[in-house]
């Protein structure tokens, strides 16, 4: 690991794909390899660039543990738009660029027509909705080629935003402190609506080349994220980290 990694889509470059285990949903049994995980990112944001997705743009992404989640914030990440987890249910026109949220509750959302609905789980009935798995699986896999700098805004809310530097800094300090390596799986114990959450449980794990376990109930990774309501009590993993120390 070097100081290379100065922003989210550093991580999913070309040169780091490979066969090992880099995000996993026990939950779905589905699993990404590191050539997997890579490529469906670049997808993901050629997808969203055709959407006119670009810097400063807004993407509205549900916060479910799932790898639609984690792969349209690194697929976004690489176009330098701004990923909002779970966005307020109506908006004024030009707030989200997109919005990508599970077919069951994409009509819990009221957005003008400047946003863009993207559907993922079952194939949506309404035909104004993009269907994620149908959409991505046929997008060009290259990465995009857009330039992202350590100052654009990454992770936002109502009343914050953090730029990729601080998430990759805070990633940096997480290895570190956890020290992990490509052998690590890190479980995400925590709501990716916590910046610090996705800088230790998704950043980190990118960067020391390891995996990103999205986990249930039954499977444990070799240390994890804690939200900051969760105490290490019980968690089956015994390396923790709360998110608030993180971010």
């Amino acid at each position: 690991m070097t100081d290379e990694f100065a922003v989210l889509g550093d991580c999913v470059a070309r040169e780091r794909r490979s066969d090992r285990p880099a995000l996993r949903h026990p939950a779905s049994g589905r699993a990404y390899d590191w050539r997997r995980c890579c490529t469906t990112a670049w997808k993901v944001g050629n997808y969203l660039r055709n959407e006119g997705v670009r810097e400063e743009a807004a993407v509205g992404v549900a916060a479910d543990p799932v790898p639609e989640s984690v792969l349209t914030l690194l697929g976004a990440s690489m176009l330098g738009a701004t990923v909002q987890f779970d966005p307020p249910a109506t908006g004024e026109q030009g707030v989200l660029k997109a919005l990508v949220v599970p077919t069951a509750r994409v009509d819990d959302y009221d957005y003008p027509p400047g946003t863009r609905y993207v559907a993922y789980g079952d194939e949506p009935t309404d035909p104004s909705y993009a269907y994620f798995e149908r959409e991505v699986w046929s997008e060009n896999p290259t990465a995009p080629p857009d330039i992202v700098r350590p100052e654009t805004a990454l992770l936002a809310a109502q009343e914050w935003t953090v730029s990729h530097g601080a998430v990759m800094n805070a990633a940096r300090e997480v290895v570190e402190a956890l020290g992990l390596d490509a052998d690590d799986t890190v479980a995400v114990r925590g709501p990716l609506t916590h910046p610090g959450v996705v800088a230790a449980g998704i950043a980190a794990p990118l960067l020391a080349g390891g995996e990103i376990l999205l986990p249930d109930d039954e499977v444990r990774g070799d240390c994890a994220v804690l939200g900051p309501d969760r105490t290490a009590d019980g968690v089956a993993e015994g390396r923790t980290l709360p998110a608030d120390r993180v971010l």
